[in-house]
């Protein structure tokens, strides 16, 4: 039986993909920072799954998760883990700001290195990234997390263009979805301006795309659009457009 890790699995995307790929037959390996929420699901899904509750802020979290799957052979990995923090550049803390480097960029990047280095020994395997539509552009008001998702889907769209050239059986996608109904805005301290969809939409989108060998994983036809539309159009221009979206939020907390 195969088996998956899933990060920031504890609510909105990877818990929806944790209860998706328990129904199609996987055994789980699941982390977050809710140790409650944890072991309710390991009880719900059975004693295949395994989970360890961490920080992924914390510095040494994603080399802990790494060596806690080591007895375990982990055949798809999904980084879901990710926060943002909203507001002027000059006016969010910076605290809040590293910790969000340390979740969204330097674990992401940790956990990818080191079980790709074990996928690509046995030319098998699977790595979805969980991005967002908002790595394709600048984000005034969530400078850091625009920033950091467009670490993630350039580091991901690299690394693919590596294995490519290799031949390798081994895959990675990035998901970039746009506004999701989950807890990231709670956390972010906002509301939305546009409507969300579903995180189990996401969820079954990101997975399949990605078993299937997907590259860049964009939902619904609306954020395509959106996302040509950032590409073709100045920059200059999309951020002003970005600027007054997030502004928004501001006036709907």
């Amino acid at each position: 039986m195969k088996r998956a890790l899933i990060t920031g699995a504890t609510s909105g995307i990877g818990l929806q993909m944790a209860i998706y790929l328990h129904k199609n037959g996987w055994e789980l390996t699941l982390t977050g920072r809710n140790e409650r929420i944890l072991k309710y699901l390991a009880k719900k899904f059975g004693s295949g799954t395994h989970y360890i509750a961490l920080d992924l802020a914390k510095p040494d979290s994603a080399q802990k998760l790494y060596d806690f799957c080591n007895n375990t052979r982990i055949d798809f990995l999904i980084n879901n883990a990710g926060f943002g923090v909203f507001g002027d550049f000059i006016e969010t803390p910076l605290e809040q700001e590293l910790e969000l480097l340390e979740v969204n960029i330097k674990s992401l990047h940790i956990l990818t290195k080191l079980f790709l280095q074990d996928f690509v020994k046995r030319d098998r395997g699977c790595i979805l990234n969980v991005a967002s539509s908002a790595g394709f552009m600048a984000g005034p008001k969530l400078s850091s997390y625009y920033a950091s998702k467009n670490y993630v889907i350039r580091l991901s769209t690299a690394i693919r263009e590596e294995l490519r050239r290799k031949n390798s059986h081994v895959n990675i996608s990035v998901l970039c979805p746009g506004p999701v109904d989950t807890n990231f805005n709670n956390r972010a301290g906002v509301t939305f301006s546009v409507k969300p969809v579903t995180p189990c939409y996401i969820a079954k989108y990101g997975i399949e795309g990605a078993l299937a060998g997907k590259g860049i994983l964009i939902p619904t036809i609306g954020m395509k659009i959106g996302v040509l539309t950032a590409r073709i159009l100045p920059e200059t221009v999309v951020n002003k457009i970005v600027y007054e979206l997030q502004k928004r939020k501001e006036f709907q907390v």
